[in-house]
Protein backbone atom coordinates (compact mmCIF):
# COMPACT_ATOMS: atom_id res chain seq x y z
CA UNK A 1 0.00 0.00 0.00
CA UNK A 2 1.20 3.54 -0.78
CA UNK A 3 -0.31 6.83 0.31
CA UNK A 4 -1.33 9.42 -2.28
CA UNK A 5 -0.14 12.73 -0.85
CA UNK A 6 -0.69 16.38 -1.64
CA UNK A 7 2.42 17.85 -3.30
CA UNK A 8 4.63 20.08 -1.17
CA UNK A 9 3.38 23.66 -1.48
CA UNK A 10 5.68 26.66 -1.76
CA UNK A 11 6.20 28.87 1.30
CA UNK A 12 3.63 31.40 0.03
CA UNK A 13 0.86 28.77 -0.29
CA UNK A 14 -0.76 27.36 2.85
CA UNK A 15 -3.60 25.23 1.45
CA UNK A 16 -5.45 24.18 -1.67
CA UNK A 17 -8.75 22.75 -2.90
CA UNK A 18 -9.11 19.23 -4.29
CA UNK A 19 -10.49 20.09 -7.71
CA UNK A 20 -10.96 16.77 -9.51
CA UNK A 21 -10.42 13.04 -9.07
CA UNK A 22 -9.54 11.31 -12.36
CA UNK A 23 -9.91 7.87 -10.83
CA UNK A 24 -12.41 6.14 -8.56
CA UNK A 25 -11.83 3.33 -6.04
CA UNK A 26 -11.15 0.08 -7.87
CA UNK A 27 -9.66 1.71 -10.97
CA UNK A 28 -6.20 0.51 -12.06
CA UNK A 29 -3.47 3.14 -12.06
CA UNK A 30 -0.03 3.32 -13.62
CA UNK A 31 3.07 5.01 -12.26
CA UNK A 32 3.16 8.65 -13.39
CA UNK A 33 -0.56 8.72 -14.25
CA UNK A 34 -2.49 11.80 -13.08
CA UNK A 35 -4.87 10.79 -10.27
CA UNK A 36 -6.19 14.16 -9.09
CA UNK A 37 -5.83 17.92 -9.48
CA UNK A 38 -5.46 20.47 -6.68
CA UNK A 39 -6.11 24.18 -7.10
CA UNK A 40 -4.05 26.63 -5.05
CA UNK A 41 -4.25 30.41 -5.19
CA UNK A 42 -1.55 30.37 -7.86
CA UNK A 43 -1.67 27.22 -9.99
CA UNK A 44 -3.41 23.89 -10.51
CA UNK A 45 -1.19 21.02 -9.36
CA UNK A 46 -1.36 17.46 -10.67
CA UNK A 47 -1.11 14.54 -8.25
CA UNK A 48 0.46 11.54 -9.94
CA UNK A 49 0.69 7.88 -9.00
CA UNK A 50 4.03 6.78 -7.57
CA UNK A 51 3.50 3.10 -8.43
CA UNK A 52 1.38 0.73 -10.50
CA UNK A 53 -1.63 -0.78 -8.78
CA UNK A 54 -5.26 -0.04 -7.90
CA UNK A 55 -6.82 2.99 -6.24
CA UNK A 56 -8.03 1.34 -3.06
CA UNK A 57 -9.35 4.30 -1.06
CA UNK A 58 -10.15 8.01 -1.28
CA UNK A 59 -9.69 10.09 1.88
CA UNK A 60 -10.63 13.49 0.45
CA UNK A 61 -13.56 14.47 -1.75
CA UNK A 62 -13.69 17.02 -4.55
CA UNK A 63 -14.08 20.49 -3.06
CA UNK A 64 -12.31 19.62 0.21
CA UNK A 65 -9.55 21.87 1.54
CA UNK A 66 -6.19 20.08 1.63
CA UNK A 67 -2.83 20.86 3.20
CA UNK A 68 0.72 20.23 2.01
CA UNK A 69 1.63 16.49 2.13
CA UNK A 70 -1.83 15.52 3.44
CA UNK A 71 -3.01 12.02 2.47
CA UNK A 72 -5.62 11.99 -0.31
CA UNK A 73 -6.01 8.22 -0.65
CA UNK A 74 -4.10 5.00 -1.14
CA UNK A 75 -2.87 2.81 -3.98
CA UNK A 76 -2.48 -0.92 -3.43
CA UNK A 77 -1.59 -4.05 -5.37
CA UNK A 78 -3.84 -5.18 -8.20
CA UNK A 79 -5.49 -7.74 -5.90
CA UNK A 80 -6.39 -5.20 -3.23
CA UNK A 81 -10.07 -4.68 -2.55
CA UNK A 82 -11.16 -1.02 -2.81
CA UNK A 83 -12.36 0.61 0.39
CA UNK A 84 -15.60 2.60 0.36
CA UNK A 85 -15.17 6.27 -0.61
CA UNK A 86 -15.48 8.76 2.21
CA UNK A 87 -19.10 9.70 2.73
CA UNK A 88 -20.21 13.28 2.14
CA UNK A 89 -23.13 12.81 4.54
CA UNK A 90 -25.50 10.80 2.36
CA UNK A 91 -26.43 7.14 2.90
CA UNK A 92 -24.48 5.25 0.26
CA UNK A 93 -26.11 1.90 0.92
CA UNK A 94 -29.25 2.79 -1.00
CA UNK A 95 -27.64 2.58 -4.43
CA UNK A 96 -24.83 3.73 -6.71
CA UNK A 97 -23.48 7.24 -6.28
CA UNK A 98 -21.25 9.47 -8.37
CA UNK A 99 -17.94 7.77 -9.01
CA UNK A 100 -19.09 4.20 -8.13
CA UNK A 101 -19.97 1.48 -10.62
CA UNK A 102 -23.20 -0.37 -11.18
CA UNK A 103 -23.45 -4.14 -11.41
CA UNK A 104 -22.79 -3.94 -15.12
CA UNK A 105 -19.55 -2.03 -14.54
CA UNK A 106 -20.78 1.24 -16.08
CA UNK A 107 -20.05 4.40 -14.14
CA UNK A 108 -23.27 6.18 -13.27
CA UNK A 109 -24.27 9.56 -11.97
CA UNK A 110 -27.60 10.61 -10.46
CA UNK A 111 -29.49 13.19 -12.49
CA UNK A 112 -31.68 15.89 -10.98
CA UNK A 113 -34.68 13.54 -10.83
CA UNK A 114 -32.78 10.76 -9.06
CA UNK A 115 -32.53 8.56 -12.18
CA UNK A 116 -29.22 7.16 -13.31
CA UNK A 117 -27.41 8.43 -16.39
CA UNK A 118 -24.16 7.35 -18.04
CA UNK A 119 -21.11 9.27 -16.83
CA UNK A 120 -19.83 11.80 -19.36
CA UNK A 121 -17.07 10.85 -21.71
CA UNK A 122 -13.75 12.53 -21.00
CA UNK A 123 -11.89 14.70 -23.48
CA UNK A 124 -8.15 15.33 -23.25
CA UNK A 125 -8.48 19.05 -24.02
CA UNK A 126 -10.84 19.82 -21.13
CA UNK A 127 -9.42 22.29 -18.62
CA UNK A 128 -9.67 21.33 -14.93
CA UNK A 129 -12.55 23.79 -14.37
CA UNK A 130 -14.52 22.47 -17.36
CA UNK A 131 -13.84 18.85 -16.42
CA UNK A 132 -15.16 19.46 -12.91
CA UNK A 133 -18.44 20.96 -14.21
CA UNK A 134 -18.88 18.20 -16.80
CA UNK A 135 -18.31 15.48 -14.20
CA UNK A 136 -20.52 17.00 -11.51
CA UNK A 137 -23.43 17.74 -13.87
CA UNK A 138 -23.24 14.50 -15.84
CA UNK A 139 -22.71 16.29 -19.17
CA UNK A 140 -21.38 14.73 -22.36
CA UNK A 141 -18.59 16.95 -23.76
CA UNK A 142 -19.45 15.78 -27.27
CA UNK A 143 -22.82 17.55 -26.95
CA UNK A 144 -21.47 20.86 -25.62
CA UNK A 145 -20.84 23.51 -28.32
CA UNK A 146 -17.29 24.78 -27.99
CA UNK A 147 -16.54 28.48 -28.47
CA UNK A 148 -12.89 28.47 -27.39
CA UNK A 149 -10.23 29.93 -29.70
CA UNK A 150 -8.94 26.47 -30.63
CA UNK A 151 -12.30 24.72 -30.70
CA UNK A 152 -12.04 23.87 -27.01
CA UNK A 153 -14.87 23.96 -24.49
CA UNK A 154 -14.58 27.00 -22.23
CA UNK A 155 -15.81 27.20 -18.66
CA UNK A 156 -18.62 29.48 -19.87
CA UNK A 157 -19.70 26.81 -22.41
CA UNK A 158 -19.89 24.22 -19.63
CA UNK A 159 -21.80 26.58 -17.30
CA UNK A 160 -24.38 27.32 -20.03
CA UNK A 161 -24.85 23.60 -20.72
CA UNK A 162 -25.19 22.87 -16.98
CA UNK A 163 -27.88 25.56 -16.70
CA UNK A 164 -29.92 24.00 -19.47
CA UNK A 165 -28.55 26.05 -22.34
CA UNK A 166 -28.64 24.73 -25.90
CA UNK A 167 -26.40 21.74 -26.57
CA UNK A 168 -25.26 20.42 -29.90
CA UNK A 169 -27.49 17.59 -31.07
CA UNK A 170 -26.32 17.07 -34.63
CA UNK A 171 -25.42 18.71 -37.95
CA UNK A 172 -28.66 20.68 -37.97
CA UNK A 173 -27.29 22.84 -35.17
CA UNK A 174 -24.42 24.01 -37.36
CA UNK A 175 -26.75 26.60 -38.88
CA UNK A 176 -27.37 28.15 -35.46
CA UNK A 177 -25.64 31.50 -34.97
CA UNK A 178 -22.77 31.40 -32.43
CA UNK A 179 -24.71 33.58 -29.99
CA UNK A 180 -27.27 30.79 -29.70
CA UNK A 181 -24.72 28.08 -28.95
CA UNK A 182 -22.73 29.36 -25.98
CA UNK A 183 -21.99 32.04 -23.43
CA UNK A 184 -19.11 33.53 -25.42
CA UNK A 185 -18.87 34.38 -29.09
CA UNK A 186 -16.11 36.03 -31.04
CA UNK A 187 -15.87 39.28 -32.93
CA UNK A 188 -12.84 39.80 -35.08
CA UNK A 189 -11.04 37.06 -33.17
CA UNK A 190 -11.72 38.71 -29.79
CA UNK A 191 -14.04 37.37 -27.09
CA UNK A 192 -17.31 39.21 -26.66
CA UNK A 193 -19.96 38.55 -24.04
CA UNK A 194 -23.35 37.32 -25.17
CA UNK A 195 -26.43 36.26 -23.26
CA UNK A 196 -26.89 32.48 -22.95
CA UNK A 197 -29.94 31.37 -24.88
CA UNK A 198 -32.70 29.53 -22.98
CA UNK A 199 -33.73 26.05 -24.01
CA UNK A 200 -36.87 25.87 -26.18
CA UNK A 201 -38.49 23.61 -23.56
CA UNK A 202 -37.88 26.07 -20.72
CA UNK A 203 -38.17 29.62 -22.08
CA UNK A 204 -37.24 32.50 -19.81
CA UNK A 205 -40.43 34.34 -18.78
CA UNK A 206 -40.92 37.80 -20.26
CA UNK A 207 -39.32 40.41 -18.05
CA UNK A 208 -37.37 37.87 -15.99
CA UNK A 209 -34.09 39.05 -14.45
CA UNK A 210 -32.08 35.87 -13.79
CA UNK A 211 -29.00 35.92 -11.57
CA UNK A 212 -26.43 33.35 -10.62
CA UNK A 213 -24.07 33.35 -7.62
CA UNK A 214 -20.77 31.60 -8.36
CA UNK A 215 -17.99 31.43 -5.75
CA UNK A 216 -14.58 32.69 -6.85
CA UNK A 217 -11.92 30.10 -7.52
CA UNK A 218 -8.86 30.26 -5.30
CA UNK A 219 -6.82 31.75 -8.12
CA UNK A 220 -9.41 34.46 -8.88
CA UNK A 221 -9.78 35.30 -5.18
CA UNK A 222 -6.00 35.61 -4.82
CA UNK A 223 -5.78 37.85 -7.90
CA UNK A 224 -8.45 40.13 -6.43
CA UNK A 225 -6.69 40.21 -3.05
CA UNK A 226 -3.28 41.07 -4.51
CA UNK A 227 -4.57 43.77 -6.84
CA UNK A 228 -6.53 45.47 -4.08
CA UNK A 229 -3.53 45.24 -1.77
CA UNK A 230 -1.39 47.02 -4.38
CA UNK A 231 -3.96 49.80 -4.74
CA UNK A 232 -4.05 50.24 -0.95
CA UNK A 233 -0.28 50.33 -0.39
CA UNK A 234 1.46 51.65 -3.52
CA UNK A 235 1.33 55.21 -4.87
CA UNK A 236 0.24 54.24 -8.38
CA UNK A 237 0.77 56.57 -11.31
CA UNK A 238 0.79 55.95 -15.07
CA UNK A 239 2.66 57.77 -17.82
CA UNK A 240 2.11 57.32 -21.57
CA UNK A 241 3.97 57.58 -24.83
CA UNK A 242 3.52 56.35 -28.39
CA UNK A 243 5.72 54.25 -30.63
CA UNK A 244 5.94 54.20 -34.41
CA UNK A 245 5.96 50.45 -35.01
CA UNK A 246 6.91 50.65 -38.71
CA UNK A 247 10.65 49.97 -38.17
CA UNK A 248 9.87 46.93 -36.01
CA UNK A 249 7.27 45.71 -38.52
CA UNK A 250 9.74 46.17 -41.39
CA UNK A 251 12.35 44.20 -39.42
CA UNK A 252 9.92 41.33 -38.91
CA UNK A 253 8.80 41.36 -42.53
CA UNK A 254 12.38 41.32 -43.85
CA UNK A 255 13.76 38.55 -41.64
CA UNK A 256 10.71 36.51 -40.63
CA UNK A 257 11.23 33.61 -43.05
CA UNK A 258 14.91 33.27 -42.17
CA UNK A 259 14.12 33.55 -38.46
CA UNK A 260 11.51 30.77 -38.64
CA UNK A 261 13.77 28.55 -40.75
CA UNK A 262 16.62 28.83 -38.26
CA UNK A 263 14.79 28.90 -34.92
CA UNK A 264 11.48 27.16 -35.62
CA UNK A 265 9.45 29.98 -34.08
CA UNK A 266 8.06 33.27 -35.39
CA UNK A 267 9.53 36.63 -34.47
CA UNK A 268 6.86 38.52 -32.54
CA UNK A 269 6.64 41.98 -31.06
CA UNK A 270 6.79 40.71 -27.47
CA UNK A 271 10.42 39.61 -27.75
CA UNK A 272 11.35 43.04 -29.12
CA UNK A 273 9.59 44.72 -26.20
CA UNK A 274 11.27 42.39 -23.69
CA UNK A 275 14.71 43.24 -25.07
CA UNK A 276 13.90 46.95 -25.22
CA UNK A 277 12.58 46.88 -21.65
CA UNK A 278 15.70 45.06 -20.47
CA UNK A 279 17.95 47.74 -21.96
CA UNK A 280 15.79 50.46 -20.38
CA UNK A 281 15.93 48.71 -16.99
CA UNK A 282 19.74 48.74 -17.18
CA UNK A 283 19.67 52.49 -17.64
CA UNK A 284 17.06 53.10 -14.93
CA UNK A 285 17.68 50.46 -12.22
CA UNK A 286 15.08 51.94 -9.83
CA UNK A 287 12.36 50.76 -12.24
CA UNK A 288 13.72 47.23 -11.69
CA UNK A 289 13.72 47.67 -7.90
CA UNK A 290 11.16 46.80 -5.22
CA UNK A 291 10.07 48.20 -1.86
CA UNK A 292 10.58 46.25 1.37
CA UNK A 293 9.30 48.27 4.31
CA UNK A 294 11.43 51.41 4.34
CA UNK A 295 14.14 49.86 2.16
CA UNK A 296 14.59 49.83 -1.61
CA UNK A 297 15.94 46.57 -3.02
CA UNK A 298 17.88 47.04 -6.28
CA UNK A 299 18.02 43.83 -8.30
CA UNK A 300 21.16 43.10 -10.29
CA UNK A 301 19.29 40.78 -12.64
CA UNK A 302 16.33 41.11 -15.00
CA UNK A 303 13.42 38.70 -14.53
CA UNK A 304 10.47 39.93 -16.60
CA UNK A 305 6.95 38.60 -16.08
CA UNK A 306 4.72 38.22 -19.14
CA UNK A 307 0.98 38.49 -18.41
CA UNK A 308 -0.91 35.59 -20.03
CA UNK A 309 -4.70 35.25 -20.13
CA UNK A 310 -6.08 31.80 -19.27
CA UNK A 311 -9.48 30.26 -18.51
CA UNK A 312 -8.64 30.50 -14.82
CA UNK A 313 -7.58 34.15 -14.84
CA UNK A 314 -4.52 36.24 -15.52
CA UNK A 315 -1.20 34.52 -14.80
CA UNK A 316 2.31 36.00 -15.02
CA UNK A 317 5.08 33.47 -15.77
CA UNK A 318 8.63 34.78 -15.54
CA UNK A 319 11.36 35.08 -18.17
CA UNK A 320 14.59 34.86 -16.15
CA UNK A 321 17.83 36.71 -16.90
CA UNK A 322 16.45 38.37 -20.00
CA UNK A 323 19.71 40.26 -20.50
CA UNK A 324 21.22 36.94 -21.60
CA UNK A 325 18.30 35.75 -23.75
CA UNK A 326 18.20 36.00 -27.53
CA UNK A 327 15.02 37.03 -29.37
CA UNK A 328 14.50 33.40 -30.39
CA UNK A 329 14.91 32.15 -26.81
CA UNK A 330 12.38 34.71 -25.60
CA UNK A 331 9.83 33.73 -28.27
CA UNK A 332 10.24 30.01 -27.52
CA UNK A 333 9.84 30.54 -23.77
CA UNK A 334 6.73 32.70 -24.24
CA UNK A 335 5.17 30.11 -26.56
CA UNK A 336 5.88 27.38 -24.01
CA UNK A 337 4.33 29.41 -21.18
CA UNK A 338 1.25 30.20 -23.27
CA UNK A 339 0.70 26.51 -24.03
CA UNK A 340 1.15 25.58 -20.36
CA UNK A 341 -1.27 28.33 -19.30
CA UNK A 342 -3.98 27.09 -21.68
CA UNK A 343 -3.63 23.52 -20.42
CA UNK A 344 -3.31 24.48 -16.74
CA UNK A 345 0.27 23.13 -16.55
CA UNK A 346 2.04 26.21 -15.18
CA UNK A 347 3.99 25.49 -12.01
CA UNK A 348 4.67 27.68 -8.99
CA UNK A 349 8.30 27.90 -10.09
CA UNK A 350 7.20 29.30 -13.46
CA UNK A 351 5.58 32.28 -11.71
CA UNK A 352 7.86 32.80 -8.72
CA UNK A 353 9.77 36.07 -8.41
CA UNK A 354 10.02 38.66 -11.15
CA UNK A 355 11.43 42.21 -11.09
CA UNK A 356 9.31 43.81 -13.83
CA UNK A 357 6.22 42.88 -15.90
CA UNK A 358 4.81 43.44 -19.39
CA UNK A 359 1.14 43.07 -20.34
CA UNK A 360 -0.25 43.22 -23.88
CA UNK A 361 -3.84 44.44 -23.88
CA UNK A 362 -3.53 45.05 -27.61
CA UNK A 363 -4.09 41.33 -28.15
CA UNK A 364 -7.72 41.93 -27.17
CA UNK A 365 -8.08 45.28 -28.94
CA UNK A 366 -7.20 47.66 -26.09
CA UNK A 367 -6.15 51.10 -27.26
CA UNK A 368 -5.03 52.46 -23.89
CA UNK A 369 -5.02 51.29 -20.27
CA UNK A 370 -3.46 51.87 -16.86
CA UNK A 371 -2.17 48.43 -15.76
CA UNK A 372 -1.71 47.64 -12.06
CA UNK A 373 1.77 46.65 -10.91
CA UNK A 374 2.46 43.11 -9.77
CA UNK A 375 3.70 43.50 -6.16
CA UNK A 376 6.39 43.58 -4.90
CA UNK A 377 7.51 44.88 -8.30
CA UNK A 378 7.47 48.64 -8.78
CA UNK A 379 6.50 49.01 -12.44
CA UNK A 380 4.65 47.35 -15.32
CA UNK A 381 4.70 48.14 -19.05
CA UNK A 382 1.42 48.07 -20.97
CA UNK A 383 1.38 47.39 -24.72
CA UNK A 384 -1.70 48.17 -26.82
CA UNK A 385 -3.09 47.61 -30.29
CA UNK A 386 -1.43 49.02 -33.38
CA UNK A 387 -3.53 51.56 -35.27
CA UNK A 388 -2.62 53.41 -38.45
CA UNK A 389 -2.82 57.12 -37.67
CA UNK A 390 -1.65 60.34 -39.31
CA UNK A 391 1.52 61.73 -37.70
CA UNK A 392 3.92 64.56 -38.47
CA UNK A 393 7.24 63.26 -39.81
CA UNK A 394 10.00 65.46 -41.22
CA UNK A 395 7.54 68.30 -41.71
CA UNK A 396 5.00 66.12 -43.55
CA UNK A 397 1.85 64.28 -42.54
CA UNK A 398 2.24 60.52 -43.05
CA UNK A 399 0.20 57.45 -42.08
CA UNK A 400 2.08 55.21 -39.64
CA UNK A 401 1.25 52.14 -37.50
CA UNK A 402 1.24 53.63 -34.00
CA UNK A 403 1.01 51.99 -30.58
CA UNK A 404 0.34 53.69 -27.26
CA UNK A 405 2.52 52.38 -24.44
CA UNK A 406 1.91 52.91 -20.74
CA UNK A 407 4.12 52.58 -17.69
CA UNK A 408 2.37 52.22 -14.34
CA UNK A 409 4.78 52.68 -11.46
CA UNK A 410 5.08 53.08 -7.70
CA UNK A 411 5.63 56.78 -7.16
CA UNK A 412 7.06 56.07 -3.70
CA UNK A 413 10.44 55.21 -5.25
CA UNK A 414 10.14 56.09 -8.96
CA UNK A 415 9.94 59.76 -9.88
CA UNK A 416 8.06 61.03 -12.91
CA UNK A 417 11.30 61.98 -14.64
CA UNK A 418 12.64 58.42 -14.47
CA UNK A 419 9.33 56.94 -15.60
CA UNK A 420 9.10 59.24 -18.61
CA UNK A 421 12.74 58.66 -19.59
CA UNK A 422 12.24 54.91 -19.25
CA UNK A 423 9.37 55.01 -21.78
CA UNK A 424 11.32 57.31 -24.10
CA UNK A 425 14.19 54.80 -24.07
CA UNK A 426 11.85 51.98 -25.08
CA UNK A 427 10.36 54.20 -27.80
CA UNK A 428 13.79 55.06 -29.20
CA UNK A 429 14.91 51.41 -29.26
CA UNK A 430 11.78 50.14 -31.01
CA UNK A 431 11.84 52.94 -33.57
CA UNK A 432 15.51 52.10 -34.31
CA UNK A 433 15.96 48.36 -33.53
CA UNK A 434 19.68 48.51 -34.29
CA UNK A 435 20.05 50.10 -30.85
CA UNK A 436 19.37 46.64 -29.34
CA UNK A 437 22.51 45.26 -31.00
CA UNK A 438 24.58 48.24 -29.93
CA UNK A 439 22.96 48.41 -26.46
CA UNK A 440 22.48 52.17 -26.67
Amino acid sequence: MADIKVPVFSESVSEGTLLTWHKKPGDPVKRGEVLAEIETDKVVLEVTAQQDGVLTAIAKQEGDTVLSEEVLGTVGDAGSAPAPAASAGADQASGPVAGETSAGGTAVQPDSQGAQAAAPARRDDLSPAVRKIVTEKGLDPAHIPATGPKGNITKADAVVAAQGGLTYQGPQDAAQPPSMRGAEGTSGGQPVASTPAPTPSAPVPQGARPEQRVPMTRIRARIAERLKEVQNTAALLTTFNEVNMKPAMDLRRKYQDQFVAKHGVKLGFMSLFVRAATEALKQFPVVNASVDGKDIIYHGYYDIGIAVASDRGLVVPILRDTDGMSLAAIEKQIADYAAKARSGKLTMEDMAGGTFSITNGGTFGSMMSTPIINAPQSAILGMHNIIERPIAQNGQVVIAPMMYVALSYDHRIIDGKEAVQFLVTIKNILEDPARMLLEI
